[in-house]
């Protein structure tokens, strides 16, 4: 595992991130790092008994199979520390994340992982739509 350049892409339950993973697949070609597609499901959240979402993340996974990137499904009720826990346990440098449709800085997921991460990972805002 290269250490200096690995990325992590953010997914959601949403097939419209196969456009992030294709993002840090680019990222990945420049920079030659190891590629992690990471979703983070909230404790309790059921998505194998929703076929819509299960659906998407098998899709996500298909994608993430062929480019050559691990996908990992997280559970956690702390959605930013995990994020942040997998950054240090992997090398992560690069976050590839989807533009977040929170306004307010207390609830955008860019903003809290800018705050926790500070200048040592970069992180890519891709549009989604």
């Amino acid at each position: 595992m290269n250490n200096e350049n690995n990325i992590m892409v953010c997914v959601t339950k949403q097939k419209t991130c196969e456009k992030l993973i294709q993002s840090g697949v680019k990222i990945k070609e420049q920079r030659d790092g190891d590629l992690f597609v990471v979703h983070v499901a909230p404790t309790g959240w059921n998505f194998l008994g929703n076929s819509q979402e299960g659906e998407a993340l098998d899709y996500l996974f298909e994608i993430s199979k062929a480019v050559g990137a691990d996908m990992t499904v997280l559970r956690s009720s702390e959605v930013v520390k995990t994020i942040v826990d997998f950054c240090e346990k992997n090398g992560i440098t690069i976050i590839v994340l989807g533009e977040s449709p929170e306004v307010s800085e207390d609830n955008n997921i860019i903003s809290k992982l800018t705050k926790k991460l500070g200048q040592n990972i970069e992180i890519k805002v891709v549009s989604t739509y």
